[in-house]
C-alpha cells in the first residue's frame, strides 16, 4: 500500500513562504499506526528546500510529484483552502483510478467535489474516518471496481 500527502504548500502566498506543514506529521502518525507496513510518500519531506530550486530543477520535481501522486494508491489531499498543486496531484491520481481523500472545507469546490472519493473536514475527522474502517472500505470498494 503506498500513501502519497497532498497539501497546500505555498498556496496564494506571493513571497518565498510556505504554509505551515504541520499537518504532514500528523497525516503521516496516523496512516502509519492504521497501516504499518505502508509506504507514505511526503513532497516537502524530499524537497524541503523545493522554493529555492532553479528553474529545470523544480520542473523536474513538479513532474516527478505529479507521476508519484498518480502511482499512489491514496492520495491524501490537505486542503484549508485552494491549491494548484494538489489540486494537480489530485488530477492525477483520480485519472490513474486512485482513492484521492480531502480534507478540507471547500466541499463545493469542483477539485473537491468531483475529484475525490470522501471528504472530511479536519485531521480528527480524518482519524475517525481511518480508525473506523472507512478509509479500508473505499480503498476496498476502489480495488474492486478497478478489477471489473
Amino acid at each position: 500500500m503506498r500513501f502519497f500527502i497532498a497539501g497546500i504548500i505555498q498556496g496564494s502566498i506571493k513571497e518565498l513562504e510556505i504554509h505551515s506543514q504541520e499537518y504532514r506529521i500528523r497525516i503521516r502518525e496516523m496512516l502509519k499506526k492504521h497501516f504499518p507496513g505502508a509506504g507514505v510518500f511526503c513532497p516537502i519531506e524530499h524537497h524541503p528546500n523545493s522554493l529555492h530550486y532553479a528553474f529545470e530543477k523544480g520542473q523536474r520535481t513538479f513532474f516527478d510529484l505529479m507521476a508519484r501522486a498518480g502511482e499512489a494508491d491514496v492520495l491524501v489531499a490537505f486542503l484549508p483552502e485552494a491549491s494548484m498543486g494538489t489540486a494537480i496531484e489530485m488530477w492525477e491520481a483520480f485519472q490513474h483510478g486512485r482513492v484521492v481523500l480531502a480534507i478540507s472545507p471547500l466541499k463545493e469546490n469542483w477539485v473537491v467535489k468531483f475529484l475525490t472519493d470522501a471528504v472530511v473536514n479536519s485531521l480528527e475527522d480524518l482519524e475517525d474516518f481511518i480508525t473506523s474502517g472507512e478509509l479500508d472500505m473505499l480503498i476496498e470498494r476502489k480495488r474492486s471496481s478497478r478489477q471489473q
